[in-house]
């Protein structure tokens, strides 16, 4: 038996062993680019414009950007990326990236795709989550007035239990096949009726085992505090937390409309008190295993490796089913395949889905990396370092 390698996210021969030469090559354009602000500006006005007016964008688009951050415009094209990951190790959340339509009508025909999706998981271990959005089956407006507790009159109440009927059809067909549903965060501002549905998906699926997460985002200062009231919640009432850990997504969207309509703002006052927070909450639900699971949902290097360190002090298992690793398809391999590789169980946050359709995801993570401070110089230091270890 060989020797316990030390956990490094370092190591790029096990990083970038799913790339092939080429492969390299391109990423290191495509991450050459993508850390330029003004690119990533000129980029999310002009690609919807070039769409608009019909102009020949979708290959150049598909051949980088798209391949690179997606798994396909299919979801047979997806599962297919996920069946490639799945020989290295890692798993996929198999995340339809289009973005919700508005309308009764369009609420309902996502459904069906959620539920084909759950279909071809069904019996795939390496494709054990579904993220879904709230506002995928709900108007954003309906949220709204449910958050600010405003009384709902009776169209708006048949409104709301086709959303939690939508949701519930989802979160059945997923317990069933064993694939676990993840309940993405929203705005602040529509927030509290996403965690009400949650609690009650979480409340009628999560009784022997986890098939409903919700999300904690903990870029917000009263996260860590509404975790533990989730948790006790979830105790009080006789069924199993699922949380899923992020660091959150909404920053500059969060602080303009505190300052617009001059509240507080719910986003902590500094990246370090978000980090506390977030290994705080580590620490929470590493410690609480037999009444939760965790998903830690990040990109953070530190993070990622006091959850590995945590995990061997506390003697959990490198492969507990109540511990799972993410990050997004086509970033941060340094840490998914170097877990992986040390038999801990991490995914693929896997889009799919048109290519005109998903670019509006796909703008938005440009835009959200580009403000990362560091992360693109960070991603291409490890490429540029694999291409040097094999001599391109």
């Amino acid at each position: 038996m060989e020797p316990h390698q030390p956990l490094s996210f370092e190591n790029t021969a096990i990083a970038f062993e799913h790339m092939s030469d080429k492969a390299l090559k391109r990423a290191n354009f495509l991450f050459s680019n993508i850390g330029k602000p003004w690119l990533v500006k000129f980029g999310a006005f002009a690609t919807p414009l070039a769409f608009k007016l019909r102009l020949p964008v979708k290959g150049i688009i598909k051949s980088t950007i798209f391949n690179h951050f997606c798994g396909g415009e299919s979801l047979e094209e997806a599962v297919r990326a996920a069946e490639a990951l799945g020989r290295y190790g890692v798993g996929v959340a198999l995340d339809y990236g289009v973005e919700a339509l508005e309308g009764e009508d369009n609420y309902d025909n996502a459904v069906p795709e959620f539920l084909r999706a759950i279909q071809f998981a069904a019996g795939k271990p390496y494709i054990p989550f579904l993220p879904i959005k709230v506002t995928g089956f709900a108007r954003f407006g309906l949220l709204e007035k449910i958050h600010a507790g405003q009384a709902l009159n009776a169209d708006e109440q048949a409104e709301f239990n086709r959303v939690r009927e939508r949701i519930r059809t989802i979160c059945a067909a997923a317990a069933k096949a064993k694939i676990a549903v993840l309940v993405d965060a929203e705005e602040s501002w529509v927030q509290q009726p996403v965690d009400d549905l949650t609690d009650e998906m979480m409340s009628g699926f999560n009784k022997g085992n986890v098939f409903v997460y919700n999300t904690f985002q903990l870029y917000r200062h009263d996260r860590l505090e509404y975790l533990k009231k989730s948790f006790d919640l979830a105790k009080a009432n006789g069924y199993l937390l699922g949380a899923k850990l992020v660091r959150g997504a909404y920053m500059e969207k969060e602080r303009k409309r505190a300052e617009e309509f001059n509240y507080d703002s719910p986003i902590q006052p500094d990246k370090t008190s978000a980090d506390e927070d977030y290994n705080d909450a580590l620490h929470f639900c590493l410690d609480r295993l037999d009444s939760l699971a965790v998903f830690i949902g990040t990109h953070n290097e530190d993070s990622c490796m006091l959850a590995a360190r945590l995990m061997d002090e506390k003697n959990i298992p490198h492969n507990s089913p109540r511990v799972s690793f993410s990050q997004l398809y086509g970033m941060s391999d340094n840490i998914t395949f170097n877990l992986a590789h040390a038999g801990y169980r991490v995914s693929k946050y896997l889009p799919y889905g048109p290519v005109k359709d998903v670019m509006p995801y796909l703008i938005r993570r440009a835009q959200e990396n580009t403000s990362i401070a560091g992360q693109m110089g960070r991603e291409l230091g490890l490429i540029r370092k694999e291409m040097k270890r094999r001599g391109l």
